[in-house]
């Protein structure tokens, strides 16, 4: 078994090091599901989720309940008026820019027609 003066070197301290690693640099060391890379912890995560709807407690949106989540979710993006005059901006400069090349567009064709017959 270790003493207290064998835990100051050697392998029996490496989690203390990675610790000690990340504070230096202002931020902690990740541990556990957080020092996993993106693929482990999706599995993990798939695992959980299928485990839970073998035993039946998964839970699952019905139609209303996925209908008022968004409703909820949209009153609460309204409230911010700047936010939504951003998004009518954005999209009436889409549909004209759409507008604009449909018009191109076809009046390309139309000079293309004319010089061939």
């Amino acid at each position: 078994m270790a003493t207290s003066k064998d835990t100051g070197k050697g392998a029996g301290n490496q989690s203390g090091n990675a610790q000690k690693a990340g504070a230096g640099s202002g931020t902690p060391a990740k541990r556990g599901f957080a020092a996993m890379d993106q693929n482990q912890q999706r599995e993990i995560a798939s695992k959980g989720g299928q485990a839970a709807h073998q035993k039946g407690t998964a839970h699952e949106f019905d139609s209303e309940e996925a209908r008022r989540a968004g409703q909820k979710g949209g009153e609460a993006v309204s409230r911010n008026r700047a936010h939504m005059a951003d998004i009518g901006r954005k999209g009436g400069e889409s549909r004209q820019s759409a507008q604009r090349a449909a018009l191109a567009a076809k009046n390309a064709g139309n000079r293309q027609g004319g010089k061939e017959g």
